[in-house]
Formats: C-alpha cells, sequence, structure tokens
C-alpha cells in the first residue's frame, strides 16, 4: 500500500478507513481505543481471532510509529506467559493516526509460508517450524469483512525447531486480504502461542 510498510490487517482495510474514523474521532470521539496499541492488540487477539482466553497484555514497548504487545494468558500459578507478540504500525498521518495490527514476531511457533504480503489461491500450503512437545497447530484464514473465510483440521506437531504444514482451502474473492493464523495449546491453556502473516487472494 503506497505509503505504508506493512500488509494492513486489522482493524481497518487501508488508509481511507483510518482516515474515515480519524474524522469520527475528532468530531464526536468515536472509538478511542483506536490510539492505544495494547487495546488494539487484545481486541484483535479474542475478537478477531477468537482467542478469547488470552486476555492478559504482557508486554509493551512503542517506538514512534510501530509497537510490538505481547499477548497471553496467566499460568495455574498465577504467572503471565505470552502467546505471541502483535506488531502494529500507525496507519495514516497526524497525531491521531489509529494503531493497525500488522503481523507477529515469532519465536517458537514460525508462521513463513505463505511469504509475508504474497499472493496466494485455495488450496494454500500453510507452514512454518515449531519447538514443543504433543502440539496441535489449528490454521485460520480471516478476511476483514467476512470473518472466517477458511480453517484447517488440526496437524501434530512437535520436536526442535521442527518443520510443519497443512493445507488451507478458503473462499474469498480475488484480491482479497487475508489474516492467517496458526494457534497451538492445550497443555495449560488452549491457546498458549499463535503467529499470523498477511497475504492477498490471488486471481
Amino acid at each position: 500500500m503506497p505509503g505504508f510498510a506493512f500488509q494492513p490487517l486489522w482493524p481497518f482495510a487501508g488508509t481511507t478507513d483510518a482516515a474515515a474514523w480519524q474524522d469520527s474521532y475528532r468530531s464526536g470521539g468515536h472509538q478511542p481505543w483506536h490510539l492505544d496499541a495494547g487495546l488494539t492488540a487484545q481486541s484483535f487477539t479474542q475478537g478477531y481471532l477468537g482467542y478469547q482466553e488470552l486476555d492478559q497484555i504482557t508486554a509493551t514497548t512503542v517506538q514512534a510509529t510501530q509497537a510490538w504487545i505481547g499477548v497471553g494468558y496467566r499460568t495455574p500459578n498465577g504467572q503471565q506467559a505470552t502467546a505471541a507478540v502483535v506488531h502494529l504500525a500507525k496507519l495514516g498521518s497526524g497525531t491521531d493516526a489509529p494503531w493497525e495490527v500488522v503481523g507477529t514476531e515469532d519465536t517458537t511457533l514460525t508462521l513463513t509460508s505463505p511469504a509475508y504480503g504474497a499472493k496466494i489461491t485455495s488450496p494454500a500450503t500453510v507452514g512454518g517450524r515449531i519447538t514443543g512437545v504433543d502440539e496441535n497447530i489449528q490454521v485460520q484464514a480471516r478476511e476483514l469483512q467476512r470473518g472466517l473465510v477458511g480453517q484447517s483440521a488440526g496437524v501434530p506437531a512437535g520436536g526442535q525447531n521442527t518443520p510443519w504444514s497443512v493445507p488451507v482451502r478458503f473462499s474469498a474473492p480475488a484480491g482479497s486480504v487475508l489474516t492467517i493464523a496458526a494457534a497451538t495449546g492445550g497443555h495449560v491453556a488452549g491457546v498458549e502461542r499463535f503467529a499470523i502473516t498477511g497475504v492477498t487472494v490471488g486471481g
């Protein structure tokens, strides 16, 4: 997208939508949470992806027009655990430019295929690498207006930096931007780690 270095994923489709929100915010204070990177990351995780038990903000790093927000859960002993670090960027211009989710910073669960920003068709092979024991990776594909447009059955995985992959069928028109999310858990929480990437549906 011209003037934006990332793939806009959520909550805005692009700079036009972001500017429309800015107008409504300036005139009536509409949805001020768009100015809070932590609330945006948490709403994306719980509301858009549906990982409702990830109700903790575990870390916050803000540098100018970018932010990295740890989201996660509390373990049975009360400690915070990070499921993912959500990457956000300011979309648009002005001091009230809203935060936009653009990806995740991945470590022990990565999602590298399809590549960030790639054009894909259905079915798409989704994969990456994982470190863990008795994992079961669930993949979903979401589109901003249509919501869930595809998902996979769980794929068993584990080991030390071991490759994983699964075919995912989806239904969305050409030109649609999809958020693909891979998640695993089941040891102490339903979702303990997740990673996302952003792609466009090809013709």
